[in-house]
């Protein structure tokens, strides 16, 4: 079996840093670049693009709302196809700079409340699709399992990849648990692998208040930012690789 492991990266500002990317990019295989939204900058930017570079990471953009002090976990009140415009500047913004940095971005992810609002809502979900198709229909999607965004991405024939996510508690229609409630985060690594190694025997996610739902996925989302990420992560690779995965991109580079 082989699946992608992938995380959130380049979510500094100036010098103010976000998690230990480093470390990150030596366990993932697949990068999250922020561009500007929720976070980063242009130095960021190129440093993370250019490590993960140097690492054999794939990168991909990961778009976010324009609210830095809420790190983009808080929805801002716009229309589906302003928020269209929204993600297509975020993305050539970290086009460009991959220019620089020799890199190509393969991949969209939106980021936070940004993501979550497309996986519940299917309008917002079309205009994502339909901006990222504009700027490059090759730009593939890569889409909470089970939710608008894939289903979207699906109807408009666009490429797209599904994710599950390590340290994330879902509900019983596929969306995560929203942070700050019982349930949302899962902190003990042990029992994120146990969980993730049960998902890729069964296809079956557990899920707070109900049975478990079928899902589908190519990549595993580690989140980067908090104070045991690295530890987390490496846990995770380590017992998904002695359970015999392979750990590769979805999508090479």
């Amino acid at each position: 079996m082989q699946i992608d492991l992938n995380a959130d990266l380049g979510e500094g500002f100036g010098p103010w840093s976000m998690g230990d990317d480093t470390a990150m990019l030596d366990i993932v295989t697949s990068a999250n670049v922020a561009c500007g939204g929720h976070a980063s900058d242009p130095d960021t930017m190129y440093r993370t693009l250019c490590q993960a570079r140097d690492k054999g990471v794939t990168v991909g953009a990961h778009p976010g709302f324009n609210d830095p002090l809420g790190f983009g976990r808080r929805v801002i009140p716009m229309a589906p196809d302003e928020i269209g415009r929204m993600v297509v500047a975020q993305i050539g913004a970290l086009q460009g700079i991959a220019a620089l940095a020799g890199v190509k971005v393969a991949y969209v992810k939106p980021h936070g409340a940004l993501g979550n609002l497309a996986a519940r809502e299917r309008g917002v979900a079309d205009a994502i699709v339909a901006a990222i198709r504009a700027l490059d229909p090759q730009l593939a999607l890569l889409a909470i399992s089970g939710t608008q965004s894939e289903e979207a991405a699906r109807a408009a024939d666009h490429p797209v990849f599904s994710e599950v996510f390590a340290d994330r508690g879902y509900l019983p229609n596929g969306q995560l648990v929203p942070r700050g409630q019982i349930g949302a985060m899962i902190h003990d690594a042990g029992q994120a692998s146990a969980r993730l190694l049960s998902f890729l025997e069964t296809g079956q996610m557990p899920v707070v208040g109900g049975e478990p739902i079928a899902l589908k996925a190519q990549s595993i989302c580690v989140h980067g930012d908090g104070p045991t990420a690295v530890a987390m992560a490496r846990d995770i690779r380590a017992r998904l690789t002695a359970h015999g995965v392979t750990l590769a991109a979805f999508l090479e580079g």
